[in-house]
């Protein structure tokens, strides 16, 4: 279980990265003003600084539940065919998910993986307490 928490950590630190970068190169362009990033309002800011900011902050919502479900798997002791299997289907709608909202980002796609990959997540749960009965 600690590799797919440690991909899915990988994930965000790798999108972090692209936002910050999508920050920096926006001011140096003089595309928005560092004064912007203070409150994060006033300017209109590029699209790409928009978008790798939502998709960095989405890490932090539904990945919780995987992330919180993968330490308990871990911190009891389960090992569970089940469970393991959909972490890594949870890693990998993320990820399509990730390049759906960096790219393209067309919003019937990138809900479809996000949905696919919520769903999942309940999965997850649901293994975890019926392994615990």
């Amino acid at each position: 279980m600690i590799y797919p928490i440690a991909a899915m950590a990988l994930l965000t630190f790798i999108i972090g990265l692209l936002a910050v970068k999508a920050r920096f190169s926006s001011v140096k362009n003089q595309d928005v003003s560092v004064r912007y990033f203070k409150l994060m309002q006033g300017d209109d800011v590029p699209e790409i600084v928009t978008k790798t900011t939502r998709c960095f902050n989405n890490q932090f919502e539904v990945p919780i539940l995987f992330y919180v479900a993968g330490v308990l798997y871990i911190s009891l002791g389960i090992e569970s065919v089940v469970g393991l299997v959909s972490a890594w289907v949870f890693v990998a709608l993320r990820c399509v998910h990730a390049y759906i909202h960096l790219t393209y980002n067309n919003i019937l796609h990138r809900l479809s993986a996000f949905w696919l990959a919520f769903v999942v997540a309940m999965i997850m749960w649901g293994n975890l307490i019926v392994s615990q009965l």
